[in-house]
């Protein structure tokens, strides 16, 4: 009888149907390199996960799962969380400097913060006092990348196999990245991110054959990153729905990826 909570496994990548913090599916110090982007709780209207809660409740399951982040990922295993800078709705709340907080009492180091230019100034909801100095709303159009690591920065285990350019290397090591953001209404997912973000962060830090996680795979884009650059993907997701999204996102990218390297047959 085949287990209910792996919805999709091939060889290069596995997604679970499970909830982050309870799952049992993910072996302890078995991950290279996690990219994530957990919900942000200002009420996006997800298929089944709650959006809303207090902002203390918020913190209080941030530090839960990314404590199971810090001990599914190997002693030189890395931790690249996209979260806001900050949010404005419901009080201004300084989002980023919160996490990386929890992520320190947890156990994590801290390597850097990459920040990334979406160019999206659509967002902004209101300005506070207008061309007034009584209450006005500062809102920066950017979201960051908190670069962490469990025990040991520099990495020692895997193929030691890289595939990032020289020109890749020199641009994205400048921390400000800039690229546009994801359609919702292409992908599917009320708050898909771009492939451009985990591709990136997964080519600069892991090595060709590593394990990739992401604890929220909504939409897949990490694992069809992971899939398209050699790495081995493995999703959590605890919505049926978005499960099913990402399998089918992940299929077209092998399947693209194999008619990509499959030989052309000779002309007898």
């Amino acid at each position: 009888m085949p287990d209910s909570q792996i919805f999709f496994e091939t060889e290069h990548a596995s997604i679970i149907h499970d909830d982050v913090i309870t799952t049992d599916r993910v072996a302890d110090s078995s991950i290279d390199l996690i990219v994530t982007s957990p919900p942000y709780n200002v009420d996006i209207a997800y298929n089944s996960h709650k959006d809303d809660i207090s902002y203390a409740e918020y913190l209080e399951f941030s530090q839960k799962w990314m404590t199971r982040c810090y001990q599914w990922l190997k002693e030189d295993g890395r931790f690249c969380l996209n979260v806001p800078l900050d949010k404005n709705k419901g009080g201004q709340q300084s989002v980023g400097a919160d996490l990386t907080t929890i992520a320190k009492q947890i156990g994590f180091g801290y390597h850097s913060t990459i920040i990334w230019n979406e160019g999206n100034i659509s967002r902004r909801t209101a300005w506070g006092s207008w061309m007034s100095a009584s209450a006005p709303f500062v809102i920066a159009p950017v979201e960051l990348i908190l670069v962490l690591y469990k025990n040991k920065w520099k990495k020692t285990s895997g193929s030691k196999v890289s595939d990032v350019t020289r020109d890749e290397f020199m641009a994205w090591t400048n921390g400000v990245w800039a690229f546009n953001g994801e359609s919702k209404k292409k992908i599917g997912h009320p708050a898909p991110f771009p492939i451009e973000l985990p591709r990136r962060c997964i080519k600069l830090f892991s090595f060709v054959g590593d394990t990739v996680l992401d604890p929220f795979s909504g939409s897949g884009s990490t694992l069809v990153a992971a899939v398209t650059h050699g790495r081995k993907a493995l999703g959590i997701e605890v919505d049926a729905k978005y499960c099913e999204l990402s399998r089918k996102r992940v299929e077209a990218a092998t399947k693209t990826e194999t008619e990509v390297v499959k030989p052309k047959k000779k002309k007898i």
